[in-house]
């Protein structure tokens, strides 16, 4: 259970990416069948769910410095 309340952002961040990949197939798609990324579903719907997880992770919180300044301020303390 701790595995997945701590990713939950990047699930849903895939999960949105992947509907709008999907999405921009159906309504964007590609006329001459010749585009890499939209001329098929499963190309685009991974491709969005790529970019959902790309910028999902920009967003997740970080606690590991701030663990690491109060560690080294604690030392320090110990010295003075």
């Amino acid at each position: 259970m701790n595995w997945i309340s701590s990713r939950k952002h990047l699930m849903i961040g895939i999960g949105l990416g992947l509907t709008a990949g999907y999405l921009y197939y159906y309504f964007v798609g590609c006329a001459t069948g010749t585009c890499a990324i939209t001329s098929k579903p499963l190309n685009s719907t991974l491709y969005g769910g790529l970019l959902g997880f790309l910028i999902s992770d920009i967003f997740k919180k970080n606690n590991t410095n701030m663990k690491r300044i109060v560690i080294d301020v604690r030392s320090q303390e110990e010295f003075m």
